[in-house]
């Protein structure tokens, strides 16, 4: 393959191109109550090449590798037509030029377990949850494994092959009291890694339907404002959906007025404020050295002593801004084009314990993970999947309906407290933009405390 793709390139009569191919193989498995739902086993070949011919892109997508240099033909002659409708041609930064392979080692390959073993231990956690309580009434039990192999070639000498593996498992409850409440509990695995990260989730299936039903009888949230704590989850969602998307240089183009607010340098937070996207940690999903152009992901520190101090970039992000590549154009799958998104961003350790963080709240709120939540510019709106009471500076009862919202930047500027216990997470699914979804992603923290904080209720 190596051979005909270097021929397809050097036959380009394009300023710039390069050819993406990835191999592909998915299991999924999904039991709802007693149902074997969805069994799937595939497998899928493809690839895309991008062209740039005088500032304009072309692209050709495709499932046939026999004629790679009639694709790239094709996607010349379309950036040729982009070309000469554009008034703003695009320049790529230069990068340099690496020829490397990326092989994994994986302790339990989840290539070579067969699929009813994959079917069997989905069942399991499934009868768990089930045989938890007369009161869970649902359950959502899946597991997924995917293996990737993408071959990434340019014009500029680039030769990339690198595999990639993802494993997750989602186990969720839900509770019904027979009178129209229902309430969840949920617990998910995600990792880039073998089958034994998979392995002995008892304990979390009986948690997660556990939850499910100590939720019917949590009280509703007060609403308000009030002092809230955050757990590394629900703080690393936060920072990634309410903030990280800021810093996606493409984004601040086609918003004038939030470009100014993010401008380098400006202040965000307390000075033990620290947030990064580090672009590779082995074993985080979604992880390969380099990125969807083969420029190899940084650690790219987004926010510096409570300081903006860098944002992230494609080669034409950093062209158009004068800034360096940062290793952060990922594409969903060879279908799609690759834009600039984060990889694993997480809030660095504070100086706080968590005893320390609630020991003067005399009413407060300890919100735990997330069950998703939405933006609006920098409007959020957030959803804990369960919370707390804090009382006289101790955790109390179980509380629901949690939802915070408010002001991102005037909430950042609240945080007055960062813990010493980060944990950075994969989950399951993923972040989406651009209609690239789920492109999979890590978020992570250590516990926060934020003043003031809206949360909706009674």
């Amino acid at each position: 393959m190596k051979q005909t793709i270097k021929q397809a390139i050097a036959g380009s009569s394009a300023d710039y191109t390069e050819i993406r191919i990835e191999r592909r193989w998915l299991n999924r498995v999904l039991f709802q109550k007693e149902k074997l739902e969805t069994l799937e086993s595939a497998t899928e070949l493809g690839g895309i090449v991008r062209c740039l011919k005088n500032g304009g892109w072309g692209i050709s997508v495709f499932n046939d590798l026999t004629n790679l240099s009639k694709h790239v033909r094709e996607a010349t002659q379309m950036a040729a037509i982009v070309a000469a409708a554009t008034s703003e041609p695009v320049v790529l930064a230069d990068v340099p030029t690496v020829e490397e392979e990326v092989r994994v080692e994986l302790e339990h390959d989840f290539r070579d377990v067969p699929l009813q073993r994959k079917v069997e231990l989905t069942q399991s956690y499934n009868g768990i949850i089930l045989g938890e309580s007369s009161e869970i009434v649902a359950t959502q039990v899946q597991y997924v494994d995917r293996f990737a192999e993408i071959t990434f070639a340019n014009s500029d000498g680039t030769y990339l092959v690198q595999e990639l593996p993802d494993i997750t498992l989602l186990l969720g409850a839900a509770a019904s009291d027979g009178k129209g409440d229902i309430q969840q509990g949920m617990e998910t695995i995600g990792q880039a890694g073998g089958f034994e990260w998979v392995e002995g989730m008892e304990d979390r299936a009986q948690i997660a339907a556990k939850r499910a039903v100590a939720m019917l009888d949590a009280k509703p949230v007060v609403g308000g404002q009030h002092t809230v704590v955050l757990d590394p989850m629900l703080a690393g969602v936060f920072i990634h959906e309410a903030f990280g998307h800021f810093c996606e240089a493409d984004f601040l183009f086609k918003n004038p007025r939030l470009a100014k607010i993010m401008a380098l340098g400006n202040e965000f937070g307390m000075a033990d404020l620290q947030v990064v996207d580090e672009g590779y940690i082995p074993g985080g999903r979604g992880n390969v050295p380099y990125d969807d152009e083969g420029v190899r992901r940084e650690k790219t520190q987004l926010i510096k002593d409570g300081h903006l101090h860098s944002l992230m970039h494609s080669r034409e992000t950093a062209a158009k801004m004068g800034a360096q590549p940062t290793g952060n154009a990922r594409a969903v799958s060879y279908e799609y084009e690759p834009i600039v998104r984060m990889t694993n961003t997480y809030i660095e350790n504070g100086t706080f314990s968590f005893e320390d963080m609630i020991k003067d709240v005399e009413r407060g709120v300890y919100a735990v993970d997330a069950y998703g939540g939405q933006t609006e510019f920098e409007q959020f709106s957030f959803s804990a999947a369960y919370a707390y009471e804090i009382v006289n500076g101790e955790v109390g009862g179980l509380l629901r309906n949690v939802v915070l919202s408010g002001n991102l930047f005037e909430t950042m500027r609240s945080i007055d407290a960062i813990g010493t216990d980060l944990k950075i997470s994969g989950g399951v699914g993923g972040c989406g933009k651009g209609g690239q979804n789920p492109l999979p992603v890590t978020t992570g923290a250590p516990h926060i405390r934020i003043r003031n904080v809206t949360i909706g209720g009674k």
